[in-house]
């Protein structure tokens, strides 16, 4: 058995020393494994978590130890935290370098390796540890005596000492800076915003050095076996003659390329027997230590020292492709592939992305409300969209904020981007259900819609027809076109849904407006259409127009004939979906929004509208006015429409039931739901429930065909969650529009929050903004409270979240918990619920 140097305050790090993750960090963890695996690591002490905080107290280091366990040998320090995303000190080498070693080395390596080691070893410790000036400590491209003398005479000048020789005296200084730098304020914020504990240890490694630099072939590189950015096989990485770390990666000049390459020359050329040694440790790291790894390493006079290997960092492309290689090559399981992908991430994959090895010219900071990235000319209407869509040209819609009029914008449109909102503003809800990039919330942004131009924050002007690129997925807006990365819907991203359907255990569908939603949702494996939105089907302008003349009504009658004009429109429409999602079900609200939503805001509509129904202005601006409500979204809008004007939902019923007729003979079954929104009260739902019952044995009578539908509730209020018992005799399924529940719940306007939100979660007044992330207290018990309620009266009765919600881990944690039966979010997040419910049922198998 290797024996192990156990010295109180640090342990060596040897095949069988005490070593956790926990206790002393994942580099400490990983270089035991790499000397398991019988990998030529130079000689490593570790600190512990406990160690390294009584140091940062001010606890002396037992440095006399460490430094005599290494002889004469020069040593480096690395920071070694539980996670190695957290950060943490940069490393510092060449520690133990003095007046003394450094002619020592001299003698033997000569002038420029001795003097470039006590360099680089001075100008580290200035800056990091004496925290003096960097621009006074500059390494000079010549490692010249002359210039060692002047970066000691520097370092005199400003700290009034002469440099530090005695090795454990230097190394106690490096210590005590690092443990120090960890436990600031700083330091501190930055890792908990990358979801570090406020409490996380650093473990810190003392390793012995290998000096890169000197006789024979010297040098220092960095490998990996895969493609950071897509996970295709590939040896990636770089090499530096006479250099130290990572010096191959920053200094481009004299760096060599790893394998041969007609382009210049190469490690493999080189030094052929080292490479072969690194190509053989990379697949030993994949195999024992089921990962793809990233090794540094340095070569002294023709010997290979291997110093470290780390996770590769990946893009969400390359960490999907890497995961199901393993899993597919019996390294991990498919349960672990499944769990290694952060559900999140995969957004990335399904659109476009800015190439992140590209420039990158910044000119507006917003709010990332729907992913990916598209480059177009700055459009500023719904109808200069339409019209730069017909010339082939893309383009992105800019608004101070987006209204139900410019949804024909947005679909023509290939980014939106808009200066107020949030990330459940009107323009972020609809931009995610069309897989838009979108940009919301950008703050500072002067929008002049007369003048045709935007004034960004840091004060560029951009006018129509200049060209910006939208990156939904950082909320950026930039300047000009960017390089793109291509969406991934390849092999390995079908295999790990795959594996996903087979592990989950909820249901998961799709929130789709349109026949082009609902294909999405087909494409991305939605159990069905969860959402159906009817109001925008009336939005395209043959509609808009039919639409507003039954608005211009006088009577029930005038009302019914121009709804007449809508119903095959509306079938249509249903027949087509219930075609493509062939027998799945498909949840149809009947009409929300209130009828202002449908006339136009400004003079130049108004003044248009009257010329197409021939009316005079003022009888349009006398309706128009008449319609508009001190509160629209708390007036006259779902069933209360429903019930003053119910001509609206007779016919939206009929379309419904004269679909299923249409699409049941061609093709599945089909049973319809119908979700009646915004009700309060049980009688709300009595009374629609007459009246769509009568117009579906009407149906059936007339075409002499049978068919089942079921009637549900959307609960968007707190008096819907608490009566929910009443309610669920008479519903079939009770599905909870989380964005209304949640602005009616903190009576808070969800368009409005954004302006303010920021500063409550940064004061710690919310923990996150309650319409990006559930709020699983205040509005999760009405959830809870409604489910409860509504399964005590009816035990068959089917529970779900249809906001937009739905489509975060998070919600669909507590929803699985809670005993929901699916969740319903857009079409382009389907594959992250998908994925986070899978996971959920690894980790927790039994609801």
């Amino acid at each position: 058995m290797q024996q192990q140097s156990n010295i109180p305050g640090f342990t060596e790090i040897t095949q069988t020393a005490p070593i956790a993750n926990n206790t002393h960090g994942g580099r400490a963890k990983c270089l035991q494994r790499l000397i398991r695996l019988d990998m030529p690591v130079p000689k490593t002490l570790a600190l512990s978590f406990d160690a390294v905080h009584a140091i940062a107290a001010g606890d002396p280091a037992n440095t006399d130890a460490m430094i005599n366990s290494f002889g004469d040998a020069l040593v480096s320090v690395r920071p070694s935290s539980e996670d190695p995303d957290w950060g943490g000190p940069g490393a510092i080498l060449n520690i133990g370098m003095n007046t003394q070693r450094h002619k020592e080395l001299t003698q033997e390596l000569g002038d420029a390796a001795a003097n470039a080691l006590y360099l680089r070893f001075i100008q580290a410790f200035a800056v990091h540890v004496a925290r003096l000036d960097p621009d006074m400590f500059e390494l000079p491209d010549n490692p010249t005596s002359e210039a060692l003398q002047d970066m000691l005479h520097a370092y005199q000048d400003e700290t009034d000492a002469e440099f530090p020789q005695d090795p454990a005296k230097q190394l106690s200084d490096v210590l005590r800076s690092m443990a120090r730098a960890w436990e600031g304020t700083t330091a501190r914020l930055l890792r908990q915003a990358k979801g570090a504990p406020a409490d996380a240890g650093l473990g810190l490694i003392v390793q012995q050095m290998a000096l890169g630099v000197g006789k024979g072939e010297c040098g220092s590189g960095v490998i990996q076996f895969a493609d950071d950015i897509t996970g295709l096989p590939r040896i990636k990485g770089r090499y530096l003659s006479q250099s130290q770390g990572r010096d191959a990666l920053t200094q481009e000049k004299g760096a060599l390329y790893l394998t041969h390459d007609d382009r210049g020359p190469s490690l493999e050329d080189l030094c052929p027997d080292c490479f072969a040694k690194l190509k053989q440790y990379g697949e030993i790291s994949r195999q024992r230590l089921r990962e793809e790894m990233q090794i540094e390493f340095t070569i002294s006079n023709n010997c290979l020292h291997i110093l470290d290997a780390v996770r590769i960092p990946r893009r969400a492309r390359a960490a999907v492709r890497i995961a199901v290689a393993l899993a597919k090559d019996g390294i991990i399981s498919r349960e672990e592939a499944l769990m290694r992908i952060e559900p999140r991430a995969l957004s990335e994959l399904l659109h476009h992305q800015i190439d992140p090895e590209g420039p990158r010219d910044v000119f507006q900071q917003g709010i990332a409300a729907s992913p990916g990235a598209a480059s177009g000319r700055i459009v500023f209407s719904a109808n200069a969209a339409q019209a730069s869509q017909a010339r082939g040209e893309d383009c992105i819609l800019v608004r101070r904020e987006t209204t139900p009029e410019d949804v024909r914008g947005m679909n023509a449109a290939v980014g939106v981007l808009t200066a107020k909102g949030g990330m459940t503003s009107h323009a972020a809800v609809i931009a995610r259900g069309l897989g838009l990039p979108c940009v919301v919330g950008a703050m500072g942004m002067e929008v002049d819609r007369r003048d045709k131009i935007i004034t960004a924050e840091d004060g560029r002007v951009f006018k129509e027809g200049d060209v910006i690129t939208i990156d939904g997925t950082a909320g950026q807006a930039l300047a000009g076109t960017a390089r793109m990365l291509e969406p991934a819907l390849d092999g390995a991203f079908r295999q790990l849904m795959e594996w996903a359907d087979q592990a989950c255990d909820m249901g998961i569908r799709a929130n789709a407006d349109t026949p082009a939603d609902a294909r999405i949702a087909r494409k991305f494996n939605a159990q069905g259409i969860g959402l159906c939105r009817t109001e925008h089907m009336f939005f395209e302008q043959e509609r808009l127009t039919v639409m507003r003349e039954m608005i211009f009504a006088d009577t029930s009658e005038d009302r019914a004939e121009a709804l007449g004009q809508l119903l095959p429109m509306q079938r249509e429409d249903f027949v087509e979906l219930f075609g493509i999602m062939q027998g799945k079900p498909v949840c149809i609200r009947l009409l929300d929004p209130p009828l202002h939503e449908f006339l136009p805001a400004h003079r130049e509509g108004q003044r248009e509208l009257a010329e197409a129904l021939d009316l005079p202005v003022s009888d349009v601006t006398r309706r128009v006015d008449a319609l508009r409500e001190y509160n629209p979204m708390l007036g006259m809008r779902g069933v209360r429409l429903g019930i003053t004007v119910p001509e609206i939902y007779d016919m939206q019923a009929r379309a419904i039931f004269e679909a299923t007729v249409i699409a049941s003979k061609n093709g599945a079954p089909v049973v319809p739901e119908i979700m009646i929104p915004l009700v309060s009260a049980t009688h709300e739902v009595d009374l629609v429930k007459t009246r769509v019952d009568a117009v579906a044995a009407a149906v059936r009578v007339e075409q002499g065909h049978d068919f089942d539908y079921r009637l549900g509730v959307m609960v968007e209020t707190p008096r819907a969650a608490l009566r929910a018992g009443d309610i669920a005799q008479n519903a079939a399924f009770l599905s909870f529009g989380t964005n209304d529940l949640t602005q009616m719940t903190y009576g808070m306007s969800r368009d409005d929050a954004g302006r303010f939100m920021s500063n409550y979660v940064q004061q710690g007044v919310f923990p996150e903004d309650p319409f990006h992330m559930l709020d699983t207290e205040g509005v999760g018990e009405l959830l809870t409270i409604g489910a409860e309620r509504g399964r005590a009266a009816r035990k068959d009765v089917v529970l779900s979240i249809c906001g937009e919600h739905g489509g975060n881990p998070e919600s669909i944690a507590f929803c699985r918990s809670a005993g929901f039966d699916y969740v319903s979010c857009s079409p382009y997040r389907v594959p992250v619920a998908r994925l986070a419910a899978a996971q959920l049922a690894v980790e927790i198998p039994d609801r």
